[in-house]
Order: structure tokens, then sequence, then C-alpha cells
């Protein structure tokens, strides 16, 4: 009886499987550091309307 070697990578359809999936945590934006900068933009211009006002 002979064994098959056993490849502890996996086979080659097995790594394509892999490389050819979506990586499932970055699919979208990160939405909290969107609305960090949307806050960040907004005291900058609340900022600079107030130093135009002096």
């Amino acid at each position: 009886m002979s064994q098959t070697p056993n490849d502890p990578a996996g086979t080659t359809h097995q790594f394509q499987n892999f490389a050819n999936r979506a990586p499932a945590e970055k699919s979208g934006p990160n939405m909290p550091l969107v609305v960090g900068l949307a806050v960040v933009a907004v005291v900058v211009v609340v900022g600079v309307i107030a130093l135009m006002m002096v």
C-alpha cells in the first residue's frame, strides 16, 4: 500500500481558493475613521470662521 506524501501547506487547489477569496475584514470603509475625519474637518472649519470674525 503506497502512501501519498502529506503536504502541510495543502494542495494547489486549496491555495488557489484561499488566494481568490476576498478579504472579509476589509470589505468596506472604516466608519470610525471616516466619522473622526469629518469631526476634525468641522472643527477646523469652525475655527477658521471664528478667527476670520475676530
